[in-house]
């Protein structure tokens, strides 16, 4: 099977990111969410994305021109009727989720293979909600997708060996590293990093040093990129203690309970860099 279409569910940040990489990679992408105002919103980022490359001579302006040309958008998601493939963006919410992928499963042709970039619900749960568990997979994207390499896929109880291979020969084509997973709280990415982050968020809730100080000894210390307060400010709270809970819930460990800090600012809107607020302020 070879794709030729794409339809993204969600315009977001992770959204956007996919729809780019696959426009620049020479696919047709259909790009949905529910409200123009989103649609624009990703729109924008991709374009803002495309010029950065440009300027940076990365890319001509004749080939960010037909990269851009690849994308169509908007807020049906009919759109989505003739795509090889699906991939959905959505907030990290199981119900929701399940609701688009029925949908999904309603109007595309039966040889569509579904995919969910969640970062951590089970894909095995996602595909029983629809008619085709085989042809339902994981493509976990890091953040910023254009930048990150790494793609975790994750295979779902009755997800087909061929499945897996058309979408390990996309990955590829995308120019990204893909690492086969199989179905588990969190995968690998997340298992290992959010215990990280929230442990880091109790050292600073019980006041051993503060947010600036414990991303100083990971990235000085550990040789880490970015701190783990510093990260969890990136990604976004609200994220972070969803992926907790489905860490808490899936396995049933207390060593996974999300940090009250975490619960409390999470309840306080203070989400991180989208809300211009979390363990540092972002003003603008």
């Amino acid at each position: 099977m070879t794709i030729e279409k794409v339809a993204v569910m969600g315009a977001g940040t992770m959204g956007n990111g996919i729809a780019q990489v696959l426009a620049q990679s020479g696919i047709d992408v259909y790009i949905r969410d529910v409200e123009d105002g989103f649609v624009e919103n990703g729109l924008r980022a991709i374009d803002k994305s495309l010029a950065r490359l440009v300027k940076k001579e990365k890319l001509t302006d004749e080939e960010a021109k037909a990269v851009r040309a690849r994308i169509s958008s908007g807020t049906e998601i009919e759109g989505a009727d003739d795509a090889d493939l699906v991939v959905e963006a959505i907030i990290e919410n199981a119900d929701a989720k399940q609701a688009i992928f029925e949908e999904l499963d309603r109007i595309t042709p039966p040889e569509t293979i579904l995919a969910t970039n969640t970062s951590s619900i089970s894909i095995t749960k996602l595909a029983v909600t629809t008619s085709r568990p085989e042809q339902f997979i994981g493509m976990h994207f890091m953040n910023p997708v254009p930048v990150m390499k790494l793609v975790e896929i994750i295979r779902g109880l009755g997800t087909s060996d061929e499945t897996y291979a058309v979408v390990e020969e996309l990955v590829r084509k995308l120019g990204k590293v893909p690492v086969e997973v199989n179905d588990a709280p969190g995968f690998i990415s997340n298992r290992v990093l959010m215990p990280l982050i929230n442990e880091a968020i109790y050292a600073h809730m019980e006041g051993v040093a503060s947010p600036a100080d414990i991303d100083t000894v990971m990235k000085l210390g550990m040789n880490h990129p970015m701190g783990p307060l510093t990260l969890a400010d990136f990604i976004g709270l609200d994220i972070c203690l969803s992926i907790m809970r489905v860490l808490h819930d899936g396995f049933g460990d207390p060593k996974y309970r999300p940090c009250p800090l975490l619960v409390r600012m999470v309840d306080a809107g203070y989400l991180g860099r989208k809300s211009g607020k979390g363990f540092y302020e972002y003003p603008e």
